[in-house]
């Protein structure tokens, strides 16, 4: 998916992209780089991640098997956040994998 951005777009936003992953962060390339089309997939991608999030921490109120859930999928969205940080940094646009192909922003 990388080679539908254009590379100078990427070199320039990558590092505010990777932040997109930080929770509630998930904005700041909407904000400070609201033309970028790479800025606006790890927006994308990190909204997902914070929903996903929050969907798990509801989950968590269900005794036992609520809270085996909330731990093992904290553990897979952990495992999302650091390949998602690290398809950024990377300048890479790669969907996270189950919840990737998602789209809330366009």
């Amino acid at each position: 998916m990388t080679m539908q951005f254009d590379s100078a777009d990427i070199e320039k936003n990558k590092v505010v992209s990777a932040l997109a992953y930080l929770g509630i962060l998930f904005f700041l390339p909407l904000v400070v780089c609201p033309d970028s089309q790479f800025g606006r997939f790890h927006a994308n991608q990190g909204l997902v991640l914070l929903l996903a999030n929050v969907a798990l921490t509801l989950l968590n109120i269900i005794p036992i098997l609520g809270q085996i859930l909330y731990i093992v999928g904290s553990i897979v969205c952990l495992v999302f956040f650091v390949m998602g940080l690290v398809n950024t940094l990377q300048g890479k646009a790669v969907p996270l994998p189950v919840i990737g192909k998602i789209t809330i922003l366009k």
